[in-house]
């Protein structure tokens, strides 16, 4: 999967409604918010349910007179709307179980092997390219994605104000994408031999 950068533009076509930039935006970020709430949700009905709802928020307020400022932000955004929709349907079920008049729920059994096989590729590929990264570089991308720590707390454990956080963030993440993409054409290249 490619990293993208998003920038103003990108986020004013998003604004603006621009069809294949919202196409773009979607078959994005459904990827990884198939991996994220199919880790968290049995029922397939409700993975998609939470994929839809997440989507409409995260474009109402990309729309909203204010809503989303900074397009580098747009990634930890849709995280945050998505586990924010998934705390509301864990509230939701646990009031509704109640009243569904002792039937359980049955789990959904299907196997998604692509699914599986595709987190366990950027898995490892994301382990790959953390261990080529410097120790701040790391530290400092777990801090913020991985351990979605507040940027306050990650101000305070690297020394830094927000202004020098956010050139900080922006230097890793270009060293990650540098790193992925050396990656990428490797395993391009070994393929094609």
């Amino acid at each position: 999967m490619d990293l993208y950068s998003f920038d103003d533009a990108y986020l004013r076509r998003l604004r603006d409604g621009d069809f294949q930039t919202e196409q773009h935006f979607v078959a994005y970020f459904s990827k990884l918010l198939l991996i994220k709430v199919r880790s968290r949700v049995r029922s397939s009905d409700s993975v998609e349910d939470i994929k839809q709802e997440t989507f409409v928020r995260v474009l109402k307020t990309i729309r909203t007179e204010g809503g989303v400022r900074n397009p580098a932000g747009l990634g930890s955004f849709v995280n945050s709307v998505c586990n924010n929709v998934l705390q509301e349907h864990y509230r939701s079920s646990r009031r509704t179980e109640g009243s569904d008049e002792g039937v359980p729920e049955m789990p959904d059994v299907t196997i998604d092997l692509e699914g599986m096989l595709v987190t366990r590729q950027v898995r490892e590929q994301v382990r790959s390219v953390l261990e080529r990264l410097s120790e701040k570089d790391r530290r400092l991308l777990r801090s913020v994605f991985f351990e979605e720590k507040e940027k306050d707390e990650v101000c305070r454990e690297f020394g830094v104000d927000r202004d020098y956080l956010r050139v900080l963030l922006h230097r890793a993440k270009q060293s990650f994408r540098d790193i992925y993409m050396e990656n990428e054409a490797d395993r391009s290249a070994r393929v094609g031999c």
